[in-house]
């Protein structure tokens, strides 16, 4: 069998066991779509463990400049002085900004990583019901954006490793 067969047979028979799993007994804390997000994250940056350990690292980076960016929109309310979508805007900015300056540092290198985690993290608070509430953002439960996507995308860095071990091992 080719690697590249064997990388594929590993990746599909792991990723219908993480659906399973995501769908069934995991629901609602590890999701589907961030575990893939990271999964293939993983390979983009190289596959090995360099990979894992930046796609966790930059990804969570990311993840938690979201969540700091989405707490200081519903914490500081400015509403008579700027309209939420230029208040929004302007947190995004500088959020972004520092997590930009912050890939200068070798283990905050890996922005494409860091992106995809800041994108997850506003991604599931905007497009869930209740996650873009104080409450939730800190809350200790899965119900936090920053813990659920966290831990997907820690989920699917980890499925990516074993997937190309298990890849390699069966290839011949």
């Amino acid at each position: 069998m080719t690697s590249h067969t064997a990388l594929s047979v590993s990746i599909g028979v792991l990723g219908g066991i993480a659906a399973a799993l995501c769908l069934g007994p995991l629901s609602g804390m590890v999701l589907i779509w961030a575990v893939f997000i990271a999964w293939a994250c993983f390979f983009a940056t190289g596959g090995d463990g360099s990979a894992l350990q930046n796609t966790i690292v930059c990804s969570i980076l990311g993840a938690i400049l979201a969540w700091v960016a989405l707490l200081i929109i519903l914490g500081i309310p400015l509403a008579g002085t700027l309209t939420l979508p230029i208040w929004a805007g302007i947190v995004i900015g500088v959020t972004v900004l520092i997590m930009c300056l912050l890939a200068q540092i070798g283990m905050f290198s890996t922005l494409p990583a860091s992106v995809l985690g800041y994108a997850s993290v506003a991604s599931y608070a905007l497009q869930t019901p209740d996650a873009l509430s104080m409450s939730a953002l800190t809350s200790v439960g899965f119900n936090n954006a920053l813990i659920v996507i966290g831990v997907s995308l820690i989920v699917g860095a980890i499925l990516g490793m074993i997937s190309g071990k298990v890849g390699s091992a069966i290839a011949s």
